[in-house]
């Protein structure tokens, strides 16, 4: 049965397929500018992906960070290294980022019990 993140990621790789097939010069180019973003320069990918994730709570989008807490168990963040930057976030964004915050927490669940799950 598919999950929340499941469908999200779904869509998010159809839509960037529509997208990618819109073959606009600026959007190329946006898309460009964050995948570079996150890539290894003076701080890790995986550091990066991390900032990523604090900054999507306190700016309050529920699929940037869902993206980012999936981006950040790969890249091998333990619960313990994301709830200590949910802290960040909560100090940061104030009470407002609570509700992103739960859905945060659920999203670390959801990933741990599809990893616990047998195949």
């Amino acid at each position: 049965m598919a999950d929340r993140l499941d469908i999200f990621q779904e869509y998010r790789q159809r839509m960037n397929k529509r997208i990618e097939a819109i073959d606009h010069l600026g959007i190329k180019r946006f898309y460009n500018l964050d995948t570079n973003a996150y890539k290894d320069g003076a701080l890790s990918g995986k550091t990066k992906e991390l900032l990523g994730l604090v900054a999507s709570m306190v700016l309050r989008c529920n699929e940037c960070i869902d993206y980012h807490i999936l981006q950040c168990v790969e890249a091998g963040y333990t619960d313990e290294e994301l709830f200590d930057a949910f802290n960040v976030a909560l100090v940061v964004g104030g009470s407002i980022v609570i509700p992103h915050f739960r859905h945060a927490v659920e999203s670390v669940d959801l990933i741990r019990a599809r990893s616990a799950a047998p195949k």
